[in-house]
């Protein structure tokens, strides 16, 4: 009777604990994104932004370097109130190339909200399928195998491929 309660409560605590066992899953951010055509043609669109954005403030840059370099063949010819205005100009050049970079490359700048606004609803969609796949299968964390710092884990846990094929994105 003692080895039966014994045993028995032994089973109970076995099943209490296997109860409280939660469930985890792992998905790959950049193998999901990587298979999304409208990531890639996002990426795409972004990078010919930048380029284009990235010639204005060159263009500006040059400019500045090319007065300075006249600036400096005429040195000799100039009065004072003239190379004070010829060095002023290049300054002001030299500025307006540094507010146009930080305008469209700096932490607020145009690429960085373009990039947002473009990104959004590709990460929106992504969320709500994993949200989705969780919650069906009662997984309490879904984790991102590339920035988690995970060293080991089973492929048997990623669902990468369910969250493609929830999209839509079927290998």
């Amino acid at each position: 009777m003692k080895r039966k309660s014994i045993l028995m409560i032994g089973m109970v605590l076995l099943f209490s604990v296997a109860s409280m066992a939660q469930k985890f899953a792992l998905v790959d951010m950049e193998y999901i994104l990587k298979n999304i055509p409208a990531y890639e043609m996002t990426n795409e669109q972004l990078s010919q932004l930048s380029k284009k954005w990235q010639n204005e403030v060159e263009a500006i840059q040059q400019e500045a370097q090319n007065m300075y370099k006249k600036y400096q063949s005429d040195l000799v010819f100039l009065s004072a109130a003239q190379k004070k205005a010829q060095e002023e100009a290049i300054v002001k050049k030299e500025q307006q190339a540094s507010e146009l970079k930080r305008k469209y490359f700096g932490p607020e700048g145009e690429l960085y909200k373009k990039r947002s606004d473009l990104m959004k609803p590709i990460q929106d969609e992504i969320w709500n399928a994993i949200k989705e796949i969780a919650k069906r299968n009662n997984y309490q964390m879904v984790l991102d195998r590339g920035t988690s710092g995970i060293i080991f884990a089973s492929p048997s846990i990623d669902i990468s491929d369910l969250v493609l094929s929830k999209m839509g994105f079927s290998k």
